[in-house]
């Protein structure tokens, strides 16, 4: 008997919460079917009201994020759930997942100092912990890069702002930095016309700034050359193999020697 009117009460009970259930199952779909159509409606207006386009992901994810808030809370009060127990167990949560999750506030405000300060756009060329590639995303914790190897890196906004920042995009000129040996027994003065001539006449190198080529230093089996032609930041790379390419083939037509010690080094990137 006891079982029964138990059942009964459980059935009861059922019957009514049922529909509340169901309403609040109608209104987490309606509502999250809402809040994607506002996302991208906002997404759409920011690009065409010529909002800058670092910080479009941004605000598309703060809204969405506190929209879907807002939708748990009003599933909540029609559940039945007090809204002020639901806030307090909330903030619970929220304590001990911040607890948790330090790293990743930190790099959320970085994301903010990136935003606001912008050491770098997207479709700025950066080195960034030594991942360089042009940047593709800024998001709330982490920065997109598109790497020169065509790879995705994905660097922690903490991390990208703790270090040394190289943006190569910030000037419309760039020095792009070479470097040749030749051996002791070798003319200097023939040797740097030969290689200038070679520098000038690469495609998409500057003649304003001027090409320079000198003596960097003097090691224990040749001399050390610096070559310098200057290049458009959008033709950095293309000046930088091509250079090498014309200077080794203006050495072999001019018989020039050659340091078969060390070679052609690779040289860095200077502005």
């Amino acid at each position: 008997m006891d079982i029964t009117s138990k059942l009964d009460g459980l059935l009861k009970n059922a019957i009514e919460f049922a529909p509340k259930i169901v309403m609040a199952l109608v209104v987490l779909l309606i509502g999250l079917w809402v809040i994607n159509n506002i996302v991208s409606f906002l997404g759409n207006a920011m690009e065409k009201a010529g909002l800058d386009k670092d910080i479009r992901p941004f605000l598309k994810s703060l809204v969405g994020v506190l929209l879907k808030v807002m939708l748990i809370f009003s599933v909540a009060g029609i559940v039945g759930i007090e809204t002020t127990s639901f806030v307090a167990v909330l903030a619970a949560a929220g304590f001990a997942i911040g607890m948790a999750l330090q790293g990743s506030l930190g790099n959320f405000a970085a994301g903010v100092m990136i935003l606001i300060f912008k050491p770098y756009r997207v479709g700025d060329l950066v080195n960034l912990q030594d991942e360089m590639g042009h940047v593709q995303e800024v998001q709330i914790f982490n920065t997109i890069i598109k790497t020169l190897d065509n790879k995705t890196s994905i660097v922690p906004n903490g991390l990208a702002i703790s270090g040394i920042i190289t943006n190569l995009s910030t000037e419309e000129v760039l020095r792009v930095d070479l470097n040749v040996t030749i051996p002791y027994a070798q003319d200097f003065p023939q040797a740097r016309q030969v290689i200038l001539d070679a520098v000038k006449k690469t495609p998409k190198v500057l003649s304003d700034p001027a090409p320079f080529v000198g003596i960097e230093e003097f090691d224990s089996h040749n001399i050390k050359l610096v070559v310098r032609p200057y290049a458009k930041t959008e033709d950095y790379w293309d000046v930088y193999f091509e250079t090498y390419t014309n200077v080794k083939a203006a050495m072999s037509s001019n018989n020039m020697k050659v340091a078969y010690s060390e070679g052609i080094e690779l040289g860095d990137i200077g502005a």
